[in-house]
């Protein structure tokens, strides 16, 4: 089969690759329709994420149509419609019962290496470095999906790709981003990064009735969608002093939620710790630009939220921890319980409560892969999300 192989950093192809088969009895393979190029693949693109390898299959937003399953599987069958969600989770551990699905103990076959470097492992992701799994991902004509039982949610109705697609990753990463918040309503919500994430954080942001939303970005267009789907007001970076105007729209206060949906790669104008990040990143010495996590420490108010659901994956230093802790702020993070998510946000899709397709600006052919990974990653062509179809 045809699928995006990760060859190095800024080296992505189209490879031809065996097809996967079934592995274990809970395993099914399912044909891919649609695909999503995510804002944490360009980590991989970028060369950010260690334990990459030569020909791993990228992609961990498919969905599509189940064409074999194994014998242990009970609620798939061949011809089901499916997504897939990103973590894999076995259902049963410790963690899977507590509904902390990315942090399941039982699917992360190299669960040492990822102990090594974070304490513990976290869950096995799709088409994610070998540190997480080693598991190709989706970015292919064809997925095998472990856990097949617990992972992907049958769509039954006649909902098109485009609406259901995100249900892979962004939307319900968005989500629990909006509810790690705590919103209470009236609260003002400041979201950095209007990609993919952060509109979806922005449109579930308004689903616990804050009194207003402001979106923060560089990119014309993201501003522009984040007005115009997100109804959010908006601070352009590249030419306005974030903390400063934060502190003039909320009158000295600050926010009271924030949300960090950019991650590891953050890009700014001018400030000393951004310069200092990009030169450390030059050179290796740090796997992480963490300039958005400081100004939102620094712009959140006292007593507030931050929720992070951007990427890292290192070691970011600068932390303003003496910020964090003398003004009794709360963070929460993590890779999103995708399994939790599911059936309730697909029927808000169902119900006419939001249409994620909103986000889509670009629809390429797999073998266009590689040329939209790089206009993803460097912003042209007004390129927020692009669908890969096989």
């Amino acid at each position: 089969m045809k699928a995006l192989c990760w060859h190095g950093t800024g080296d992505v192809r189209i490879d031809t690759v065996p097809d996967p088969k079934i592995e274990a009895p809970t395993d099914a393979i399912v044909k891919i329709t649609a695909s999503g190029i995510c804002g944490s693949d360009l980590h991989l693109l970028d060369g950010f994420m260690p334990t990459m390898e030569k020909g791993d299959v990228l992609g961990h937003e498919p969905m599509g149509e189940v064409v074999e399953v194994g014998s242990a599987v009970t609620h798939l069958r061949k011809g089901d419609r499916v997504v897939v969600p990103f973590t894999i989770a076995c259902g049963s551990c410790f963690f899977c019962k507590k509904t902390l699905f990315s942090c399941c103990d039982n699917s992360n076959p190299n669960a040492e290496m990822a102990r090594k470097a974070m304490g513990h492992s976290p869950s096995g992701l799709f088409g994610f470095s070998h540190m997480l799994g080693g598991y190709a991902g989706g970015q292919a004509e064809y997925l095998r999906v472990p856990y097949a039982d617990v992972g992907p949610i049958k769509i039954e109705s006649g909902l098109s790709d485009d609406k259901v697609l995100f249900l892979s990753d962004i939307f319900p990463t968005g989500y629990m981003a909006a509810e790690n918040c705590g919103i209470e309503p009236g609260d003002t919500v400041a979201v950095w990064g209007c990609g993919p994430v952060g509109q979806f954080a922005i449109k579930s942001a308004w689903m616990f009735h804050p009194g207003r939303v402001i979106a923060i970005d560089r990119v014309p267009e993201r501003l522009a969608m984040a007005r115009e789907h997100g109804n959010a007001e908006t601070i352009d970076c590249g030419s306005e002093d974030v903390y400063e105007r934060l502190q003039e729209m909320t009158h000295g206060r600050g926010p009271d939620r924030c949300i960090d949906a950019v991650g590891c790669e953050a890009h700014a104008s001018g400030s000393l710790d951004a310069v200092l990040d990009a030169a450390k990143a030059a050179v290796m010495l740090t796997t992480d630009r963490s300039h958005v996590l400081r100004e939102a420490i620094m712009c959140c108010r006292k007593g507030g939220t931050l929720s992070v659901p951007g990427a890292y994956v290192g070691f970011p230093d600068k932390i303003p921890f003496g910020a964090l802790m003398n003004k009794g702020l709360t963070i929460r993070t993590g890779q999103t319980h995708m399994q939790r998510y599911l059936h309730p946000l697909l029927r808000k899709i169902e119900q006419g409560e939001i249409d994620p397709s909103f986000v889509i600006t670009h629809r390429v052919p797999l073998d266009e892969a590689p040329a939209a990974y790089k206009n993803f990653r460097d912003k042209k062509d007004g390129c927020i999300k692009v669908v890969l179809q096989p």
